[in-house]
C-alpha cells in the first residue's frame, strides 16, 4: 500500500477505527431499525383500532378521518423522536428546532389554524350535518360538505357559498333541519268592517282540510294588528319540517280563494285624499 502513500501502520489504524465505529454505531443503528419497525407496526395497529371504534360508535366520517390522521401524525413524531434519542441526538437541540419551526408555521398560518380549530369543534359538537338546511353568515341553504377548514353551503338558487369554519364556530347558526316539526307562520289582511270571527272560522276550515297540518298543537288564527289598510290576522299551524314550504304556499292560496268565495275582501294599499278649496270656490 506504500505506492498509494499509506503505510501498514496507518492502514491498521484505519481498520481499528472502522471496527470501533462499527461496534459503537452498529448497535444503535440496529436498535433504531428495530424501534422503527415496531413503531410502524404499532401505529398501523392503533389506526385499525381507531377505525373499528369509530364504526361502532357511529362517529361522523369527516371527524373520524381527521382524528385518525391527527393521531397518526402525532405517533410518527413520537417515533422519530424515539429513534433520534436512540441514535444519540441531543433532545434539547431537537426540541428547540421543532419549537422554532412550530412557532414560524403557527404565525404564518394563524387564520388557517383558527379555521382548523373551528372545523374540529363543528365535527365534534355537530351543530349541523351534511344535508341540513342552515342560516349562517347572511346565507341560507343546504350544507353540501364539512371540511376541516371550510364548510360549503348551497343556496336555494344553486349558488355555492364557502364559509371558513373559524367564523362558523364562533357565530350564530340557525339549523332548520334539526327538529322534525316546524311552525308555519302566515299573515292575512282583511278589510276594515269585516267580521273577524267569520274570517277566523273560514281560515281554520281551510287548514283542517290539509292532512299535512298537525292536529296538535292545534292551528290558531289571531287578530294581531290594526294595519294602515287592513285588519291583520296572524295564522299559525304545525307540520313536518319537509312539508313547511308546500304547506305555506298552498294554504296561502287556498285561504285567499276561500275568503273571496265568502265575499271577504283582502284590501290593497290605498289612501283617502281630502281636498280643501279656498273660500268662495267649489
Amino acid at each position: 500500500m506504500e505506492e498509494y502513500g499509506i503505510d501498514l501502520k496507518t492502514l491498521d489504524l484505519i481498520k481499528q477505527q472502522a471496527v470501533d465505529l462499527a461496534f459503537s454505531v452498529g448497535p444503535k443503528l440496529i436498535l433504531g431499525l428495530i424501534i422503527y419497525l415496531v413503531g410502524k407496526y404499532l401505529i398501523n395497529l392503533v389506526q385499525k383500532i381507531m377505525s373499528k371504534a369509530f364504526e361502532k360508535s357511529e362517529v361522523d366520517p369527516s371527524l373520524a378521518t381527521f382524528l385518525k390522521s391527527f393521531a397518526k401524525a402525532i405517533l410518527w413524531v413520537l417515533l422519530l423522536i424515539s429513534i433520534a434519542t436512540t441514535m444519540g441526538v441531543e433532545m434539547t437541540s431537537f426540541v428547540a428546532i421543532l419549537g422554532a419551526a412550530g412557532l414560524a408555521v403557527g404565525l404564518a398560518l394563524q387564520g388557517s389554524l383558527a379555521n382548523f380549530a373551528g372545523g374540529v369543534l363543528i365535527l365534534m359538537f355537530k351543530p349541523f350535518k351534511v344535508g341540513d338546511t342552515v342560516e349562517a353568515q347572511g346565507t341560507t341553504g343546504e350544507v353540501e360538505s364539512i371540511d376541516i377548514l371550510y364548510t360549503k353551503i348551497k343556496n336555494f338558487d344553486n349558488k355555492l357559498v364557502t364559509v371558513p369554519n373559524g367564523i362558523l364556530a364562533n357565530n350564530l347558526i340557525i339549523n332548520y333541519s334539526q327538529k322534525s316539526t316546524r311552525r308555519v307562520d302566515m299573515k292575512v289582511g282583511i278589510a276594515y268592517g269585516t267580521d273577524i270571527k267569520k274570517a277566523r272560522k273560514i281560515i281554520l276550515e281551510v287548514l283542517n282540510k290539509d292532512e299535512r297540518i298537525h292536529k296538535e298543537p292545534e292551528s290558531v288564527v289571531y287578530f294581531g294588528n290594526f294595519g294602515d289598510n287592513s285588519l291583520d290576522l296572524t295564522i299559525r299551524c304545525w307540520t313536518d319540517t319537509e312539508n313547511l314550504w308546500p304547506v305555506f304556499w298552498e294554504n296561502m292560496e287556498a285561504i285567499k280563494e276561500a275568503l273571496e268565495f265568502n265575499e271577504i275582501s283582502i284590501p290593497f294599499p290605498q289612501r283617502d285624499v281630502h281636498h280643501f278649496y279656498p273660500e268662495g270656490k267649489k
